[in-house]
């Protein structure tokens, strides 16, 4: 046996031919048990190997433990399998669709003559902890044709359909059915006999017995395949984690994110609601909600004029060409809601601004003296996502963006796109959104979807990767995933529980100028063509709403909250009081009531509470005779008999800093 070149499990190995890579791992006194337990090898190709894999030369694998990403990919599908494998056994004429793992955890979809119900999943949980304890070892197994799979998979009809079409099929069935080879995984009992098995690339864990933590989460109707053209099968979700420990905490997350989910909160904090009798996407703002809309408006327009761009306005709809001309239509047709045709020509609803701006800047000549010319508005554009994925104000079908794009020449893109990563961080940090990333999205050269030379590809891509890598901030590479007209970077923001959310946007756009014939007049005389360089600093009002009600979970800094104080009097006698100390707070700009309510002190204390207003101005006999005023924060804490202009200066400069007080959530 070869040794390892040190004990880090990164570390590279050699597997002798012949031997197994269990082997090498061994040799090497690597984890074979707990959470960094090696799992699996990848060799020297990239791909994933089971422990069992016996290469026929030398080969240099590298360990996988069960904690990594790769490992806990592995963890699971072999998860997937499980449940598979129990649903078959106590429901016996379910057949199988596919089960891959998914981020966090795993689904498997199957063909059932009911729907799934809450009791099943604890009895299907029940079975798969009994086959984990078995310690069923995975046995993988290649078919020698595409006859001797059919004959063995005649009864499962999804399987079979699955190798029919072997070679063109998405990711996750790639996952079942694998790329070169048809493979299928057997589970032996302890003796060795076969107890259950399905097609699969694999690879797996060594046995049933490496799946310490797991958890069903729910089941939901699912197309086979993702075609409404197909049948609708039943889907069950789950989770899996290298320990007990790690599995409670992500359970704790969820609760947490449930806690805070700006659905649930919209309704309990009177901020929003979605009508049907408007349809499905489309946010109504109620007054309180507005206040934060409001505020949300009035600090990105001031913004924007400082950073010098003008304020512009376009229509809701516009004829077709329009999105002909930009190139729109041909890359985001189902995504627009259905034209509507007047007076001979198709108009479509607005679902990007860019393409007005374009003819604003066309409107008339243009001189380099101009550049860089910046124009700004609030958008309202609609765009047609499927009800599938609309999710309360963080998927909308209407929304209005803070959309701005920026004409400039090739040779200042640059110092732009500087200037707008600036600006778009600089306003994160004031909405309290200070731990983020960037990303860089690029295109497949391998696609269609994208339009404009290699070369200018290249020119764009570099500008971007240049600023973003001069910012300091960590870079992650997003192939694929640039608009059809150029590159982008992303600010992906992590909330106050961790979870990622992608905000702002820059994108450089190569093409449209170019469509829309937009040029200006050199120094040197000569007509060129400008750079254009998109920008939405919170990407939509209606989503960054969204994520900020998450991330404070409804405890707004108190220059956001639609209340920023409340009178709360001992006795009845106290309110007029309270409500003199609230006209002084009003003629500062802040929002501020009493609580004339018949509800008794601590309710209205505890109603305040609920209501997450960031100051509770509480006054009794003390305070009325010294002229003072009594705070209670949402925290808990309290600061007594502060003088009623020391008070007010006391809540304009918390507003004024933007700042919250307390903790973030309380």
């Amino acid at each position: 046996m070869s040794a390892p070149r040190s004990h880090a499990a990164a570390d590279v190995l050699v597997v002798p031919a012949g031997t197994t890579a269990a082997d090498a791992v061994a040799a090497a006194g690597l984890p074979q048990s707990g959470p960094k337990a090696i799992v699996v090898v990848k060799d020297s190709s990239g791909r994933l190997r089971d422990l069992t894999w016996v290469p026929a030369q030398d080969s240099e694998i590298t360990p996988v433990s069960m904690d990594s990403p790769d490992g806990l990919s592995v963890l699971r599908h072999s998860a997937a399998h499980v449940l598979a494998q129990a649903v078959q056994d106590i429901f016996p004429e379910a057949k199988l669709g596919i089960g891959p793992p998914i981020e966090n955890g795993f689904y498997y979809d199957f063909d059932v003559t009911k729907p799934f119900q809450p009791d099943d999943l604890g009895k299907l949980e029940k079975r798969m902890q009994e086959i984990v304890k078995a310690g069923q070892t995975f046995r993988r197994r290649e078919y020698s044709s595409l006859d001797e799979a059919k004959a063995e998979l005649a009864h499962e009809p999804y399987k079979l359909e699955l190798v029919d079409i072997k070679g063109d099929v998405d990711d996750s069935e790639v996952m079942e059915v694998g790329g070169g080879e048809l493979t299928h995984y057997d589970n032996l009992d302890k003796d060795g006999n076969r107890v259950w098995g399905d097609l699969c690339r694999g690879p797996h864990l060594p046995s049933t017995r490496f799946i310490p933590a797991f958890k069903l989460m729910r089941s939901a109707a699912a197309y086979w395949r993702g075609s409404e053209k197909n049948p609708q099968l039943q889907r069950i979700y789950g989770t899996a984690w290298q320990s007990r420990d790690e599995l409670k905490a992500y359970l704790n997350r969820l609760a947490e994110a449930e806690r805070r989910d700006h659905r649930k909160l919209g309704a309990e904090l009177d901020l929003f609601s979605f009508p049907e009798e408007i349809g499905s996407g489309l946010a109504v703002f109620h007054p309180k909600g507005g206040v934060i809309k409001r505020e949300m408006e009035d600090y990105v327009r001031a913004r924007h004029i400082e950073e010098g761009f003008q304020y512009v306005g376009t229509p809701h709809i516009t004829k077709e060409g329009v999105f002909h001309t930009s190139g729109h239509l041909p890359y985001y047709a189902d995504t627009m809601f259905p034209p509507m045709h007047m007076e001979g020509a198709d108009y479509y609803l607005k679902a990007m601004n860019c393409p007005m701006h374009n003819l604003i800047f066309r409107s008339r000549g243009r001189s380099y003296r101009e550049l860089p010319m910046r124009l700004f508005e609030f958008g309202s554009v609609y765009r047609y996502e499927k009800s599938g994925v609309v999710h309360g104000l963080t998927r909308v079908r209407g929304l209005t963006q803070d959309d701005s794009h920026s004409y400039v020449t090739a040779e200042d893109a640059p110092g732009e796109i500087k200037h707008l990563l600036n600006f778009v961080l600089s306003l994160l940090r004031d909405f309290g959104l200070d731990d983020y990333y960037l990303e860089l999205s690029t295109r497949d050269p391998k696609s269609d979807k994208f339009i404009g030379s290699d070369e200018q590809w290249e020119v764009a891509t570099k500008v971007l990767e240049d600023v973003a890598t001069e910012s300091g901030l960590e870079l992650v590479a997003d192939p694929g995933g640039a608009a059809f007209y150029g590159p982008k970077i992303s600010v992906q923001v992590k909330d106050a529980i961790g979870r990622t959310w992608q905000m702002s946007t820059i994108q450089y756009d190569f093409n449209q100028p170019a469509r829309f014939g937009l040029e200006y007049q050199a120094a040197d005389g000569t007509r060129q063509e400008p750079v254009m360089i998109h920008s939405a600093k919170f990407g939509s009002i209606e989503r960054f709403f969204g994520v900020l009600v998450e991330h404070y979970a409804g405890a707004f800094p108190a220059w956001l909250a639609p209340i920023q104080v409340v009178g709360i009097p001992i006795r009845d006698d106290h309110a007029d009081y309270l409500q003199e100390f609230v006209t002084l707070l009003r003629k500062e700009g802040l929002r501020a009531e009493v609580d004339f309510s018949t509800d008794r002190m601590q309710k209205k204390i505890r109603t305040a509470q609920q209501q997450k207003i960031p100051f509770m101005a509480i006054a009794g006999d003390d305070d009325v005779n010294g002229g003072t005023v009594s705070f209670r924060y949402r925290d808990g804490s309290q600061r007594n008999n502060m003088p009623l202009a020391e008070a007010v200066a006391h809540v304009a400069e918390i507003v004024r800093s933007r700042t919250n007080i307390g903790p973030s959530a309380a």
